[in-house]
């Protein structure tokens, strides 16, 4: 009995050891992502939820960086002009634009349903991801899922709510944590489904 004990607590304390090791690599792969200013895309995609997503995107599809801007997650009979008023900016109109406004998904996984419906009716090759930075692995990973052959150029968007100090503040270690989590699950259950696929 004593042997089983020790034993699980080995097991328990390696897991931690292990899941420690992975969401420090994690917390420092976040803050590695570094704004292209340059590179286009054929669509920009902006999943809802976070501070400033929705402005930034708006900012990149008025450079012209890309003729389509998908937002996923807008509230349900939300319309563009009420969508730039609550986020504080305006979408310039261009005779080869496109302004896509998806208001059926509530999270992660049917934000990634809702844009890849759009990318495969409109033979959307590469997009623009705008998210939140600690968001960014999970959603690329979800609509990867969907369509595995489409080209992902990540777009973050930082905030200075989530403190990089993140050992001093519950908040942003809980949030952190929680995401990285997140990604473990999304990441593990795409990587077995790949696995059954080949087989």
């Amino acid at each position: 009995m004593q042997r089983m004990t020790f034993f699980t607590l080995m097991c328990v304390l390696a897991a931690f050891i292990i899941w420690i090791g992975g969401f420090l690599g994690f917390n420092q792969y976040i803050r590695s992502f570094e704004q292209n200013t340059t590179q286009k895309a054929d669509a920009i995609v902006a999943l809802t939820g976070g501070r400033n997503r929705i402005a930034e995107a708006v900012r990149l599809y008025n450079e012209g960086r890309a003729r389509i801007l998908i937002i996923s997650g807008v509230a349900p009979h939300v319309t563009l002009s009420e969508l730039e008023k609550q986020n504080h900016t305006s979408v310039q109109k261009r005779a080869d634009g496109q302004v896509f406004l998806g208001a059926e998904a509530t999270n992660t996984v049917e934000n990634a349903i809702e844009v890849s419906e759009i990318i495969r009716r409109r033979d959307i090759s590469s997009v623009l991801l705008v998210t939140s930075y600690y968001h960014m692995p999970r959603s690329e990973q979800e609509i990867l899922a969907h369509n595995p052959d489409i080209q992902i150029i990540p777009h973050a968007v930082y905030t200075k709510n989530i403190s990089h100090q993140w050992w001093r503040r519950p908040k942003s270690f809980y949030l952190i944590a929680s995401e990285y989590n997140k990604f473990l699950f999304v990441y593990l259950k795409n990587y077995i489904h790949g696995l059954f696929e080949r087989n």
